[in-house]
């Protein structure tokens, strides 16, 4: 009969203590110290807009994704709350099980209209779309392409998806062009992911090119639109809308908490794509409906967006503006190249840009430090609003002048 091992004979025979197993935590929050990456929130109090309270200090806010002004817009506000008396305010569960809601529904089609699309469908957030729309269509038998420089969204979608990825440098579409000669006949399918608008550096990817390679090469192209939607193009329907190629088959994917000002996120496109979707994408099927009272909000921004033209104006009008002051009065800045309303200047190294960043709030300016890792170099990103006055953008340069 075999005897049973006690709990003695069990345990470890080591007689020096085991080593504490959260004890690396300290020593690579100690690193990160050391290297000037460091991150801690700052408090905004009241309602987002062109000037806000930040740790009790009135600042002009160019930190803000809310180009258009909608988050603090009174009409959102009345949405949500009108929304969160009639359905209360959580959705109480995942879309195919309780909670779906008609809302849902009436925002999807609002952003299908918007985007000239088939459908669209809507997540809880913007990086929850791309990590399901990603994981859903490409698997360990595909390759993914990806712009050097892409969201952390997609990049962890692309992981997530057990694809080959290769990353090609950034809108270089002679690279993606040679990788996809070399590999394109090595997998199944292929997807070539990228952002419209590179947030933290304020340029476009070359969309129009990259459709003709996905259109050669027999591969889907899945674009990120989150700082593009509500932005770009004639009616703010994004940088497809921008470059002409509407119509043209691709995944688009965005968010509902920048020019929209609310939360949540979607994916546009043809309706098999939508139907696959709701079948298949585990950070839709998975996780709780978007709340009530973001829905509702993103739906009256939607239709604000569409019936309030003016918005686009102004917050082009405010670029321009700002580019122009730049190149008279500080053309020694170096300034990386944008076509967005995100404008940024390069610094040389980490300790240079929080230093900036420090300097700008105390002169009341609110555009932080960018650093590694989120970022190859160190920079001040500027972020334009439709809400901006001619004397916030007068100020700004009269501070970064005096850097």
């Amino acid at each position: 009969m075999t005897a049973v091992a006690t709990s003695q004979e069990t345990r470890p025979t080591t007689s020096s203590p085991m080593p504490n197993p959260y004890a690396w935590l300290q020593k690579s929050l100690e690193t990160i110290h050391q290297a000037d990456w460091y991150r801690s929130v700052k408090t905004i109090h009241g309602l987002s807009g062109a000037t806000v309270v930040l740790d009790g200090q009135k600042v002009i806010n160019f930190a803000s994704n809310d180009y258009l002004g909608l988050a603090g817009d009174k009409r959102l506000i009345e949405a949500a709350t009108a929304a969160t008396q009639e359905f209360g305010t959580g959705s109480t569960g995942s879309r195919l099980l309780s909670g779906h809601r008609e809302l849902h529904r009436e925002l999807e089609q609002a952003i299908a209209s918007l985007k000239q699309t088939d459908d669209a469908l809507v997540f809880s957030s913007g990086y929850l779309a791309n990590l399901g729309a990603i994981a859903a269509l490409v698997g360990k038998r595909d390759l993914i392409l990806s712009d050097q420089y892409n969201h952390s969204s997609l990049k962890n979608g692309a992981v997530l998806s057990g694809a080959t990825t290769i990353e090609y440098s950034h809108c270089d579409v002679t690279q993606l062009r040679t990788h996809l000669i070399e590999q394109r006949n090595n997998y199944r399918r292929c997807l070539i992911l990228t952002d419209t608008v590179f947030s933290m550096d304020g340029d476009l990817c070359p969309l129009p090119q990259l459709l003709d390679l996905a259109d050669e090469f027999s591969c889907m192209l899945l674009v990120d639109e989150a700082h593009a939607t509500g932005v770009m193009g004639e009616n703010g329907a994004g940088c497809v809308e921008y470059f002409g190629c509407t119509g043209r088959e691709l995944i688009q994917v965005g968010t509902l908490s920048k020019a929209l000002g609310s939360l949540g996120g979607y994916v546009a496109g043809s309706a098999t794509l939508i139907d696959f979707l709701r079948n298949r994408a585990p950070s839709w099927i998975y996780t709780t409906g978007l709340s009530p009272a973001d829905t509702a909000a993103a739906l009256a921004s939607v239709n604000i967006v569409q019936q309030e033209p003016q918005r686009r104006t102004q917050l082009w009008s405010n670029v321009d503006y700002l580019k122009k002051l730049l190149h008279q009065q500080l053309s020694n800045l170096k300034l990386l190249p944008s076509e967005s309303p995100i404008l940024c200047f390069q610094l040389a190294s980490a300790t240079a840009a929080l230093q900036a960043g420090e300097k700008l709030k105390a002169s009341g300016i609110f555009a932080p430090a960018i650093r590694p890792p989120t970022v190859p170099t160190s920079r001040i990103r500027i972020s334009l609003m439709a809400t901006h006055q001619t004397t916030h953008i007068e100020k700004l340069l009269a501070v970064l002048r005096n850097l």
